[in-house]
């Protein structure tokens, strides 16, 4: 499932390419599973709106949308599940088979919402309602905020970081790969770091997810960018996916266990 460095670069990739453009008409397909608000509430909040900005909330692209006059109309909320992929194309551009909307710009563009599995959900909201990620930002999260999350707490380490309600965006590649960096094993108990290694594992934390972002995500299974490109960050992965394979420090193999149903890996000599 698209992770926050992968939903960040969808989302610039997005507001770069429509924002200040008007959505003169929508299409919906059939299926219902990826609405998650009705087919008619979405119409009737897209047509006519003009995007002013497209932004990204935890894990969820986030399209801020106003009427001509400059007024707040309410946001498009866009999740991409597992295999979901919001473009801007060409109106001539081949039809994916797989099409569950497809938004028509005054540019001459089209965004088109795609998803083979169904689990990404489109939804509205109005202003009344704003959409707010439930926990804190992993970009902007300071030190202190950052300690505060896991102080007391006797869920794993690893466990902890995927809990959306702490941090909002994280998933499993980048606490693994942040985990690594940080040389502090999935397994070690929340309320067991130290300040030193809460220190580090914020700084790392941080350096993945940016450097994520500037290599356009982990492309490991379907995931694209709005424009239908593969993002180069699993090149960089040191953990993730790699079980048996040597320790690119140490050349110990790299292990995997289930840790709250999701894979985890690590390095057993350089992580503890």
């Amino acid at each position: 499932m698209p992770e926050l460095p992968e939903v960040e670069t969808v989302a610039n990739g997005l507001n770069k390419r429509v924002a200040g453009t008007t959505i003169e008409s929508v299409w919906i397909g059939e299926k219902r599973q990826p609405l998650k608000s009705t087919a008619r509430a979405i119409a009737k909040m897209l047509e006519g709106a003009r995007i002013k900005v497209v932004r990204r909330v935890g894990k969820h692209i986030v399209a801020d949308l106003e009427e001509e006059t400059g007024d707040p109309r309410g946001q498009w909320i866009i999740h991409l599940g597992m295999t979901g992929s919001t473009l801007v194309v060409d109106p001539a551009a081949d039809l994916p088979k797989h099409t569950h909307l497809i938004a028509k710009l005054s540019s001459g563009k089209e965004i088109r919402f795609v998803d083979p599995r169904m689990f990404g959900k489109l939804a509205v909201t109005p202003t009344s309602k704003l959409f707010a990620a439930p926990g804190l930002e992993p970009l902007q999260v300071s030190f202190d905020d950052f300690q505060r999350l896991f102080r007391g707490r006797n869920t794993p380490i690893k466990s902890a970081l995927l809990n959306q309600k702490l941090l909002s965006g994280v998933g499993n590649i980048y606490a693994d790969e942040s985990l690594y960096r940080a040389r502090i094993r999935p397994r070690r108990k929340a309320k067991s770091l130290t300040r030193a290694e809460l220190a580090r594992l914020h700084e790392k934390l941080g350096e993945v997810l940016r450097e994520a972002v500037e290599l356009g995500g982990s492309s490991v299974n379907d995931y694209v960018d709005s424009e239908g490109n593969e993002g180069f960050f699993q090149l960089r992965h040191n953990v993730y996916q790699r079980t048996g394979k040597p320790c690119l420090v140490c050349k110990t193999p790299i292990k995997r266990f289930v840790i709250g149903g999701r894979s985890s890996h690590y390095c057993p000599e350089c992580q503890k």
